[in-house]
């Protein structure tokens, strides 16, 4: 396991609470990425063109990298080809910044076809705008390994633009979620879909409900092409999908790469939003916030049920304190454990409550050789609440549009 670094500039009277935090999921994402933390270095004061930090400060970094023997150092601070350059001559040892490591753990998450071109057209867009200053770098003194990106040559700018066009057309040919969600539909399936941030117990919750193993690890990231299961509440068969997390202060262009993974929540029917109780009250709050933000701007009548997740690791009294301050951003939460499996049946009704509305029919059949036929193919595509047999069979059942214009003509009168 390879020793790092991690290293934060903060601003000058800055929110020590959120830097701690900030450095904190920094550590998260390397033990994510494999790396083992030895130490944190830390400065405030106002970025420095040419090292981040201050240039004395690069010097003690550089003695804390050869007492601890460390072999990277990773900022949280998003740095330029020139820092990276700078602080890795310094230091002699590779240098990288957030987003890298973001990157890098995403990549090793890829496994389908469709997750790596997402992987590479968001490394890409990284690259993109930093080419120059790599091609001058590298001649300056070729560097094994800088940037990790490999060699470069004056067209290479022009490449990565052919290779981006490549793959979102790529990636927009192979999407069909819409499609998909029609299909879905058509076949009787509601679709909801588990969102929120990373390490907020999705993954738990997914397999809870679902009753099946899926990847559960105490780390962000293990979720990175959404997974699809089956979940049937009251006769009501629905497809729940667990996908990537959020995570803060990513980029657009980051988000933009892996929209496909996030249809998964903007095609849905329901959105299951997943809030971690036991992070800090502003931390919610803010979490909550941005969630919201991201499904208003790009859901279409998507309902939303928000799950309070380890709300069983507080004290009575901090959670109702929690619950009257986020009292806005959640109408009518459910308190859960998804670990314990505490309140996962009020979840579930809640879940069906808030599904697309079927109507209600009362319908006649013959009694014939196809009659129990229709019967049978009426348990597989509805609800059926009651079923009489008699000189005729009479049903009452709930149902999608589709099932109940093919059987109008069998619909007894509502007086």
């Amino acid at each position: 396991m390879k020793r790092i670094i991690v290293a934060q500039r903060n601003y000058p009277n800055s929110d020590t609470a959120a830097n701690s935090r900030k450095l904190a999921e920094l550590k998260e994402l390397s033990h994510a990425a494999g790396y083992m933390v030895v130490g944190t270095f830390v400065q405030s004061k106002k970025p420095d063109r040419n090292y981040q930090i201050g240039r004395g400060k690069v010097d003690e970094l550089a003695e804390f990298v050869e007492s601890l023997g460390a072999e990277k150092v990773i900022f949280n601070n998003q740095l330029s080809v020139t820092q990276i350059y700078n602080i890795s001559e310094t230091c002699r040892c590779e240098v990288m910044d957030r987003l890298q490591l973001i990157l890098e753990i995403f990549a090793a998450r890829a496994t389908t076809k469709r997750a790596k071109l997402q992987v590479e057209l968001a490394k890409l867009r990284y690259e993109l705008p930093k080419v120059k200053s790599i091609v001058s770098m590298q001649k300056k003194d070729e560097k094994q390994g800088f940037m990790g990106l490999g060699s470069y040559e004056n067209s290479h700018e022009q490449d990565i633009r052919k290779r981006i066009t490549r793959i979102r057309a790529e990636l927009q040919q192979g999407s069909g979620s819409e499609s998909q969600r029609i299909f879905r539909h058509e076949r009787g399936f509601s679709l909801v879909a588990l969102a929120g941030y990373t390490n907020a117990g999705k993954s738990t919750l997914f397999q809870s409900l679902v009753k099946e193993e899926t990847i559960i690890k105490n780390m962000l990231f293990t979720t990175l092409s959404p997974t699809t299961r089956s979940l049937t509440v009251n006769s009501r068969k629905m497809l729940l999908t667990d996908t990537v997390g959020f995570i803060e202060d990513l980029p657009h262009w980051m988000v933009d790469a892996f929209r496909s993974t996030l249809d998964e929540i903007f095609l849905a029917d329901v959105i299951l939003l997943v809030v971690d109780m036991s992070d800090p009250m502003d931390i919610i709050r803010q979490k909550l916030a941005v969630s919201h933000d991201i499904f208003r701007e790009r859901t279409e009548g998507a309902v939303i049920v928000t799950a309070l997740n380890k709300a069983d690791l507080l004290p009575d009294e901090e959670l109702q304190e929690k619950l009257e301050v986020i009292s806005s951003l959640t109408p009518a939460p459910v308190m859960i454990s998804a670990k314990s499996g505490e309140g996962l049946n009020e979840l579930k009704q809640r879940l069906y409550e808030k599904l697309p509305e079927w109507e209600h029919c009362r319908i006649s059949i013959p009694v014939s050789e196809e009659s129990i036929s229709m019967v049978s193919w009426l348990y597989d595509e509805s609800v059926v609440h009651t079923i009489e047999y008699g000189d005729s069979i009479i049903m009452e059942i709930e149902a999608r549009d589709e099932i109940i214009q093919k059987i109008k003509p069998f619909a007894l009168s509502s007086e």
